[in-house]
């Protein structure tokens, strides 16, 4: 452990925890690159009885596929394994708005995984474009104004953003799967994400979306609830301090960063509040768990 980079001096706090919620590029791969030790860490907690969770904020996939990817990459994991924004959302939706419409901007598949959870989810692509004016109408003339819910959206078209910010205006709930502003692609270039595509909306509406993901701690509140796991007890892991730190200082877990992905000890050096705990890998954690068992 690098203690002059931990807020931590012990492991008391780790010693405690039930539940790790792992971020996936960066902490336990890069790329197609699986580190070593990663997946020492899994059979670790397997063979000790904890349980972990595969934690992503990419809302445009499903959790089937990280699974196909997961254990494609050799780690240990079934669906129950996996929790993605997108998840978080629609269990989200289901306590706030279960009986209300849901207006999707979104990939087919993220709009699959609302529309699975039991929500009166629809978007534009149900309909031709008659059809989309003949709804408009009808949701205006009802004074039915359904829930904008957003999420990282490669499939977008105009229509879908004309829509969102017609019911925005009327003062519709806006939600939204992740606020990430871009998704890092290889030779550095970056697609626009989530919060970008919220930006657009909000600058042409006035309205702000909730977001459910990574760093707000509406994820972990939601799985602490899901498993019965108090947030004290569950460890988030990850390379990112805006989002994998940020997200476990915001809902009191305990964070451990990573040095394996793009979080470095210049950047934790000048944080006001540090991670609980800094390792150079996932390893570390290994080694630190062995101790305190």
């Amino acid at each position: 452990m690098k203690k002059e980079l931990s807020l931590e001096q012990n492991y008391n706090k780790l010693q405690n925890c039930e539940l790790f919620l792992l971020d996936m590029d960066g902490t336990l791969y890069l790329g197609d690159n699986v580190f070593p030790c990663a997946l020492e860490f899994i059979n670790f907690l397997e063979e000790n009885g904890k349980r972990y969770i595969y934690l992503t904020n990419n809302s445009s996939r499903a959790g089937t596929d990280y699974v196909d990817r997961l254990r494609g990459l050799g780690f240990p994991c079934d669906t129950e394994h996996v929790y993605t924004s997108g998840m978080a959302t629609a269990e989200y939706l289901n306590q706030y708005y279960k009986d209300r419409y849901i207006y999707v901007v979104g990939t087919r598949t993220f709009y699959n995984e609302i529309k699975s959870a039991g929500l009166k989810a629809f978007n534009t692509s149900d309909y031709d474009g008659t059809d989309f004016e003949e709804l408009r109408e009808k949701l205006d003339e009802e004074n039915n104004i359904p829930v904008v819910c957003v999420g990282f959206d490669t499939e977008l078209v105009y229509r879908d953003l004309d829509l969102a910010v017609h019911f925005l205006r009327r003062d519709a709930a806006f939600i939204a799967a992740n606020p990430d502003w871009v998704c890092p692609m290889p030779k550095g270039e970056v697609l626009p994400d989530c919060g970008s595509i919220c930006a657009l909306l909000t600058a042409s509406s006035g309205k702000e979306p909730v977001y459910i993901g990574k760093p707000n701690r509406n994820m972990v509140d939601i799985i602490s609830r899901m498993t019965g796991v108090a947030n004290e007890k569950i460890c988030c892991v990850g390379d990112r301090l805006y989002t994998d730190i940020a997200v476990a200082q915001n809902s009191g877990a305990v964070s451990v960063c990573v040095l394996t992905g793009e979080a470095d000890e210049q950047m934790i050096s000048e944080m006001e509040t540090k991670p609980d705990y800094t390792l150079d890998d996932i390893g570390g954690l290994t080694s630190i768990m062995k101790l305190v068992r």
